[in-house]
């Protein structure tokens, strides 16, 4: 008897009935037709691009109003309907805004205070997240749930414990008196603990201690780099928060010593028991343009770290 040659091209699927199937051979599964498609390129729909157009302009609307605010007059923006185009008082509420307080001054001192809140913070929350993620040690859990309880109380509480020590310690209206309370934070310890224990293994570090490295070289050439993503956002996070400040820089420091922007911001546009809100948005926009900054230089390296951390090798 003549036999058929199969010319069905390799890779196509089967069309035969189950009755055709040879003893033995398992039933093709519903979910290898997902698994073949996991390398093909996908790409946007129309419905994605006005879901985006939509995202991007409520996020900017509020920096486009705040720049058609800073270019009117204080009337003219607390009229109604409000103005949605540009003004021609842009310079004019800049300069006044700069003089009024000490801008120059109050955007130094933000920059130092931030900068040190955030480096601070990144090296002492990743050496405490290596600690609680890789070192055993006696009460180890407990002292991470100690740790993580504390995010539960309202910062108002220390309110006037931290205002005796530096008034006694004669720092009021000092920048030391902002940035030693907040050297490190019990989110950024949880955070690079999370994060350390997923993304370094254990391995590595017994690998490191048997070639004879000490637990500071350890920390330098094995934990900082795998870390150094969680660290970037981390330092990104924190340098945010320490910028947009209030609460306590405003109680530690005054608007005619060494205010931060947001202190400074505070004593901006009164006058004869009004508020020029203007002049207010404008001085908001001065304290906005830094961060900007930051993340159209930094923006790339950020993304880029948190993609190199995301790839396991």
């Amino acid at each position: 008897m003549a036999r058929t040659l199969d010319t069905t091209p390799a890779g196509t699927p089967s069309t035969a009935s189950p009755a055709d199937r040879p003893p033995g051979v398992p039933k093709a599964r519903p979910g290898n037709r997902f698994r073949q498609t996991a390398g093909r390129q996908h790409h946007a729909g129309p419905l994605t691009y006005a879901l985006l157009v939509v995202a991007a302009f409520v996020s900017l609307f509020p920096l486009y109003w705040n720049v058609v605010a800073a270019s009117h007059s204080g009337e003219r923006v607390v009229e109604a309907p409000a103005p949605l185009l540009p003004g021609k008082r842009l310079l004019d509420n800049l300069s006044f805004a700069w003089n009024q307080v000490d801008m120059g001054g109050a955007l130094i001192n933000t920059t130092i205070v931030a900068s040190l809140v955030a480096l601070s913070t990144v090296l002492f929350s990743t050496l405490a997240g290596f600690a609680f993620a890789k070192l055993p040690f006696r009460g180890r859990g407990m002292l991470l749930s100690l740790v993580v309880a504390t995010m539960t109380i309202p910062p108002q509480l220390s309110v006037i414990p931290l205002y005796q020590i530096i008034t006694d310690l004669g720092w009021f209206d000092q920048l030391q008196s902002v940035v030693l309370p907040s050297l490190v934070a019990a989110f950024g310890v949880f955070f690079m603990r999370q994060f350390l224990v997923e993304a370094l293994p254990m391995e590595l570090v017994e690998a490191a201690r048997m070639d004879g490295a000490h637990s500071l070289r350890i920390i330098w050439h094995v934990v900082f780099p795998v870390a150094r993503p969680a660290m970037a956002v981390l330092g990104m996070l924190v340098f945010v928060q320490a910028w947009n400040d209030f609460f306590w820089p405003f109680i530690a420091l005054t608007p005619d010593g060494n205010p931060t922007l947001q202190v400074a911001l505070a004593g901006l546009g009164a006058g004869n028991h009004t508020v020029d809100h203007a002049v207010v948005l404008t001085g908001a926009l001065i304290s906005t343009v830094p961060l900007l900054l930051v993340f159209a230089f930094l923006g790339k390296h950020i993304v880029g770290g948190i993609t190199a951390g995301a790839v396991k090798s």
